[in-house]
């Protein structure tokens, strides 16, 4: 805030119930479907406010594509898939792959 020092800024958070805590990370990994998000030597703080708990972190940011997860299916859960919906051994096997090798997941997306 302008105009204040840091311990009137301080003393005006604690009277809000405000508490801020630094966290001494050596990296932040942001992970999303497709990539990943990495701040190398980052400042980052922990916010306590209200019983809620944020985290506020700067630094320099670089992007890296992940690889998409393949599943591979047991047999036993595709013999499982086969049996349930009477389906061929290939159908069970990218119905799997494509639930991730949920089973029932699987079995009710061939199921519609």
């Amino acid at each position: 805030m302008p105009g204040m020092n840091q311990k009137q800024v301080q003393a005006m958070m604690k009277q809000m119930g405000v508490q801020q805590v630094d966290v001494p990370a050596e990296q932040v990994i942001i992970r999303t479907a497709d990539k990943d998000i990495i701040i190398e030597n980052p400042q980052v703080a922990r916010v306590t406010m209200m019983g809620q708990q944020t985290y506020q972190i700067t630094g320099a940011a670089r992007e890296e594509r992940r690889a998409p997860l393949t599943y591979i299916p047991d047999q036993t859960d595709i013999d499982t898939v086969m049996a349930q919906t009477g389906s061929t051994l290939e159908q069970a096997r990218l119905a799997l792959v494509a639930a991730s090798g949920d089973i029932a997941e699987a079995i009710l997306a061939l199921q519609e």
